[in-house]
C-alpha cells in the first residue's frame, strides 16, 4: 500500500483541488480527507454515505447534584470552565478535562465523562471509497480524529485490495497536519508564489523532514507571480527538494468547483494538464518505492 499525503503550509493554496483531481485520475485507490476541522473533499464530488462512526476524544468534567457550591473547583480551574450556581455547572467549550476540579472537590461531586468530539464517515464516489470526518466546534482532539480517518482508510484499502491511499491533509504544521503525514509513503507539498508562500513552505518542509518523509513540491498558480515562483524553485534546488510540477492559474478550476467535479474532468484546462503531469511523476515515484 502506498500512502500519498497532500499538505500545505497554510490553507487556500489549492491542496484540495489537487487531491480531488489526483483521486479522479488514480485507479484502485482510497481517498481520505484529513482536514477534519473544515472537510471539503466530499464537496468536489457527489458521494454516497455508506456508514458513520462516533469519535470520542478526551474527557469533560461533569458536576452532580451533590455539589455544595463551595467554589473550590472554580479556584483551581485554570481554564475558567466552572460557572457559579447551585450546583456549579461546567462550560463544555472551556473544559480541558484535566481533572483538577475532580481532585479538589470536597463533596466528591465531580466526575470525568467520555466526550464525543466528532463523527467520521465512509462514503463512496463512483465506487471509490472516501473516508472523511467532522470535528465538533471548540474541540481540540483533531489529531486523534485524523488518526481514526487514516486507520479506517487503511482498513478499507486492505479489505478491498486497493493499493493507493490519497490523503488530503490538514493545512499548517499543527497536530492535525502532523497526524496527516506520520508514516506515509510520500508527501506532496503545495505552495503558492506569494509573499508568505516561501515562508509557509519552509515551515511545512521542516515538519516533513522531522518525520523523515520523502517529499516533492507543487507550485500552484505559478504564473501569477514569476519572481516568487523563481524564488521557490531556487530554494528547492538549494535544499535538494524536487519540484513535481507547476499548475497555472485557470478559471476552469472555479468552474469545476461550482459544478462539484474535479478540474481534470473538464476539457481545455491548463491546470488539468499540469495535474496529469504530476500524477505521472507520482506513479514513477511509487514504482521506485517512494525514493526521489
Amino acid at each position: 500500500m502506498f500512502q500519498i499525503a497532500i499538505v500545505s503550509g497554510k490553507g487556500g493554496t489549492g491542496k484540495t483541488t489537487l487531491a480531488g483531481s489526483l483521486s479522479f485520475l488514480f485507479d484502485n485507490h482510497v481517498m481520505a480527507d484529513c482536514d477534519v476541522d473544515a472537510p471539503n473533499l466530499h464537496l468536489l464530488m457527489e458521494t454516497e454515505k455508506i456508514s458513520s462512526f462516533e469519535y470520542y476524544g478526551g474527557k469533560k468534567a461533569e458536576i452532580s447534584n451533590g455539589c455544595i457550591s463551595c467554589g473550590v473547583c472554580e479556584k483551581y480551574c485554570r481554564f475558567d470552565a466552572l460557572i457559579r450556581g447551585g450546583p456549579y455547572k461546567v462550560d463544555p467549550y472551556a473544559c480541558e478535562g484535566c481533572g483538577a476540579c475532580l481532585v479538589v472537590c470536597p463533596a466528591k461531586a465531580i466526575t470525568l465523562r467520555e466526550n464525543k468530539s466528532g463523527d467520521y464517515y465512509l462514503s463512496k464516489f463512483n465506487g471509490t471509497p472516501l473516508v472523511h470526518a467532522l470535528l465538533y466546534p471548540g474541540e481540540e482532539t483533531s489529531g486523534g480524529l485524523v488518526a481514526e480517518v487514516r486507520k479506517l482508510a487503511i482498513t478499507v484499502s486492505e479489505e478491498e485490495k486497493r493499493y493507493v491511499v490519497i490523503i488530503d491533509g490538514a493545512p499548517g504544521i499543527g497536530c492535525p497536519a502532523t497526524s496527516s503525514i506520520t508514516g506515509v509513503s510520500y508527501v506532496v507539498v503545495v505552495s503558492e508564489p506569494t509573499v508568505s508562500g516561501l515562508h509557509d513552505l519552509e515551515r511545512i518542509i521542516e515538519t516533513v523532514h522531522h518525520f523523515r518523509r520523502d517529499c516533492g513540491i507543487v507550485i500552484n498558480k505559478w504564473d501569477m507571480n514569476y519572481e516568487k515562483t523563481l524564488q521557490i524553485e531556487s530554494w528547492c534546488r538549494v535544499n535538494r527538494i524536487p519540484v513535481l510540477g507547476k499548475i497555472p492559474y485557470d478559471e476552469k478550476v472555479v468552474e469545476a468547483t461550482e459544478m462539484g467535479v474535479p478540474v481534470v474532468s473538464l476539457d481545455g484546462s491548463g491546470a488539468a494538464d499540469g495535474i496529469r503531469e504530476i500524477k505521472n511523476k507520482l506513479e514513477n515515484i511509487m514504482i521506485s518505492g517512494g525514493k526521489r
